[in-house]
């Protein structure tokens, strides 16, 4: 898919309405392209449409798969073909040494991130297939290339799409599908911000302390921005990556590690 063809392509974004999905399907729409969002959260979905009127929405927790059976139904009544599927939808999940995690907030993290992209990914790859060229991008994270203390399930979830993604990629190579994962380092919004916060109560420092321990992780001593995800998603979902299939592609600055901020006690 190229800029000169995107507008005969139909593309799906699940945790579309708000967020980095949100800056990934409005990409997608400025180029041209039909797109249909999954979306949890209704309002998010109603505030998406008010602004995107050319695209469509289903209400679908993917983490439900009899909700995600009936999303395909209702993708499927509007749409007859599929060529890209981002699988972006994902929480962040509770923090904590492993020892105090609880098991409601696994299953939860888990059940999104991972089962979740599972639920989809079955249900899209028959109209994948009958494109006979067609893209399956998952968002994952640096954090499933390097680990990260205190984010057991988090990083648990995203370790796994990355498995699933090399998987994929050798299942459906053959039928001209490819497969990838984009890996951000933090992005810059509301969801770190969260993270940051409660990083800080948890140690007793400033969440500005907290902030310059995690930008230090990186040589570009920086967050990323959802524009940046988007164009890396958008690029993966073109023809110029024609030949690229089960790789984890960071967008990160250059990650250096994500267990420095051990040293504050």
């Amino acid at each position: 898919m190229t800029e000169d063809c995107v507008g005969n392509s139909v593309v799906l974004v699940t945790g579309g309405a708000s967020g980095v999905g949100r800056v990934i399907a409005e990409s997608f729409i400025a180029k041209g392209t039909s797109v249909h969002i999954f979306d949890a959260s209704q309002d998010h979905i109603d505030h998406f449409l008010g602004a995107n009127q050319t695209a469509s929405a289903s209400l679908c927790d993917v983490g439900l798969p009899d909700q995600v059976d009936a999303a395909f139904d209702d993708f499927s009544s509007r749409y007859d073909r599929l060529d890209v599927l981002v699988n972006n939808a994902g929480v962040a999940g509770p923090a904590g040494a492993v020892e105090d995690l609880d098991v409601d907030g696994w299953d939860k993290c888990i059940g999104v991130n991972l089962s979740g992209t599972f639920y989809v990914t079955r249900k899209a790859i028959p109209l994948l297939k009958a494109q006979r060229k067609a893209a399956i991008i998952n968002l994952a994270s640096n954090a499933g290339l390097f680990g990260c203390p205190h984010r057991s399930p988090y990083v648990a979830s995203k370790w796994g799409m990355i498995g699933l993604t090399k998987t994929w990629a050798m299942e459906l190579g053959p039928h001209n599908i490819r497969v990838n994962a984009v890996c951000p380092t933090s992005v810059e919004g509301d969801r770190i911000n969260t993270v940051i916060e409660q990083d800080a109560a948890r140690r007793g420092l400033t969440a500005e302390e907290i902030r310059n321990v995690y930008q230090r992780q990186s040589s570009m001593r920086t967050f990323v921005s959802a524009e940046d995800v988007a164009d890396m998603v958008f690029f993966l979902a073109s023809d110029n990556a024609r030949r690229i299939s089960g790789q984890a592609i960071a967008v990160d600055g250059h990650t250096e590690t994500l267990s420095n901020w051990l040293d504050h006690k």
